[in-house]
């Protein structure tokens, strides 16, 4: 076995042998070990140090007294630490956990408590976050401090790259070898638009195979693998995307599946320039965003420098997570003709509910996706139903799926019912299904607004205002209302260029949407105020609505 690995993962029947990330990753590293595995900036790691490095992380928390399938917390930007920890995590038979490296205080507190961390790998930029809360999480053993040149290596933490440097000088493999299997989980913890994050864990062959984009079979086979790795081409691809989000993290993972070139970018902020700039410097194949969110900032960025970036040899650009408008895509395409833009209808709970794809031979679908294989949309008995019914549903997928939800089974008997001995993930999305067999997303039920003992969507209110000129993004929420229980209301950011204009608004959207669907009110916002993982903050958004409608008509609610 290559040097500086944990240990030879014990055979097993070649019937049951499940997928596990770090028994692959190793793999591609003996197969490969020359390529370069990550590249951020001017530092290029080649996959045998990307291995190597892993190992000597993956010691020190052996070292530490951590057991078998304890959590591992990542507390990091994009960075090739990020990768290299998780890798190191499951290396060692551990189970890594993303943190939101916005979260402060009690945020920490409750996300390391509840997922029983039992170590931290933190940049220094997080230190004095990490130390306020450190006294409040006795559970955590290990704290691995990462050098970013924002502070020193505090004296109750260890130095994350003596740890990584640390294999390069190991004669064999460390001590306390751990066993490994496709039983060993990742745990990713939701953002907590809808209450406080849960933990959704995953065994690590079904988020494999979940999110298989090699062909690889069902049964784990690492010839297999070396067979597909000969003179394939390999992508290189870039994670726009945070890593501690699922969406950036499980593409960065399939990358690497293919044993490709993980880009991160060094700032610490989304600079479009930036990226298109690595996406020509590098090579990128394959680009992860977060919907027009990044997207727009992209096209900005082209459209006034048209031949500056050469964009051909980008290949796929994938999104989930936010709405994608169809007019921002086809003016990403206007300067990347050969890609294909792949929209995808995932959550933390459930991956390949549905996609919708564009290129310069297939138009946008205006908001419909193409259910995907073993995805269905459920009716009010539980069961699926058929294309072409009129009732909205809920969306759901079955076949490789989480386990649940970390310490809590009543969630986890919500969310992934067994229906005629069939267990699915049913994350909460709404959507009708076509006579063709594509669904039409109309959003989470939990935030329909009711007006009037009318249903409406937010998503179809919103997907509407951001496909009308000028429009930047847009928000719609529900306020109460005294008449119809609550009114349709919307927050709108207009693009830079464009200037403020209801009227002719409110005559788009009537020619797009029935009239209980078009907002009663809308208030112009210099930003909508999204999240790095794209979402918005739906409750915030409706305080500042709610204010601002009090200010301009104290009697709007009679």
């Amino acid at each position: 076995m290559h040097a500086g690995s944990l240990s030879e993962p014990a055979p097993a029947p070649a019937e049951t042998a499940g997928w596990n990330f770090a028994d692959l990753w190793e793999t591609v590293a003996d197969a490969v070990p020359d390529r370069v595995a990550q590249v951020q900036g001017g530092r290029r790691i080649p996959w045998r140090d990307f291995e190597r490095r892993a190992a000597g992380v993956a010691a020190a928390l052996l070292a530490a007294g951590l057991r078998r399938q304890d959590k591992v917390a990542l507390y990091l930007h994009n960075a090739p630490a990020y990768l290299e920890s998780a890798f190191a995590a499951m290396k060692a038979g551990f189970v890594p956990v993303n943190t939101n490296y916005r979260y402060t205080g009690d945020e920490l507190v409750h996300l390391w408590t509840d997922a029983d961390a039992a170590a931290v790998v933190f940049h220094g930029a997080f230190a004095s976050q990490a130390e306020a809360v450190r006294r409040h999480c006795p559970g955590v053993r290990a704290w691995l401090f990462v050098e970013d040149g924002t502070s020193d290596c505090p004296p109750w933490a260890s130095a994350y790259e003596a740890a990584a440097q640390s294999a390069d000088r190991s004669v064999g493999p460390p001590a306390a070898p751990r066993g490994r299997s496709g039983d060993d989980q990742v745990l990713i913890y939701t953002g907590g638009t809808t209450g406080l994050p849960r933990g959704v864990m995953w065994r690590q062959h079904d988020l494999f195979l979940a999110s298989n984009t090699t062909g690889d079979p069902e049964v784990a086979d690492h010839g297999h693998v070396r067979r597909r790795l000969e003179g394939a081409s390999p992508p290189v691809g870039l994670p726009a995307a945070p890593l501690m989000h699922g969406t950036g993290f499980v593409f960065a993972a399939t990358i690497l599946n293919r044993g490709g070139t993980v880009v991160t970018l060094p700032e610490r902020s989304f600079a479009a320039a930036s990226l298109l700039d690595a996406i020509v410097r590098e090579g990128v194949t394959d680009v992860c965003i977060v919907g027009d969110a990044f997207c727009r900032p992209m096209v900005d960025a082209l459209d006034q420098a048209p031949g500056r970036w050469d964009l051909s040899r980008l290949k796929v650009v994938s999104s989930s997570g936010m709405a994608w408008s169809a007019s921002v895509k086809q003016r990403l395409l206007v300067h990347a003709p050969g890609a294909l833009l792949i929209d995808f209808l995932n959550a933390s709970e459930a991956s390949g509910m549905g996609r919708a794809l564009t290129s310069s031979r297939k138009t946008d679908s205006g908001g419909r996706f193409q259910l995907g294989r073993n995805a269905c949309v459920l009716g009010d008995d539980g069961r699926p139903l058929a294309p072409g019914a009129t009732v909205p549903g809920r969306l759901a997928v079955r076949g490789h799926i989480p386990l649940g939800y970390y310490k809590d089974p009543a969630k986890t008997a919500a969310t992934f019912p067994v229906v005629d001995g069939v267990r699915y993930a049913v994350p909460g999305d709404l959507a009708t299904i076509n006579a063709d067999g594509g669904i039409t997303l109309l959003g989470r039920g939990s935030g329909c607004i009711n007006t009037g003992g009318e249903k409406v969507f937010p998503e179809e209110v919103e997907d509407a205002l951001r496909a009308c000129p000028g429009v930047f993004d847009a928000v719609v929420v529900g306020v109460p209302h005294l008449r119809f229980g609550q009114m349709v209301v919307a927050a709108v950011q207009m693009a830079d260029d464009a200037a403020w204009d209801e009227a002719p608004l409110l005559d788009a959207l009537r020619l797009r949407l029935a009239g209980h669907k078009v907002p009663r009110a809308m208030m112009p916002v210099d930003t909508v105020g999204r999240g790095p993982n794209g979402k918005a903050d739906r409750p915030g958004v409706t305080r500042r609505i709610a204010a601002w409608l009090d200010e301009r008509t104290p009697q709007r609610r009679g």
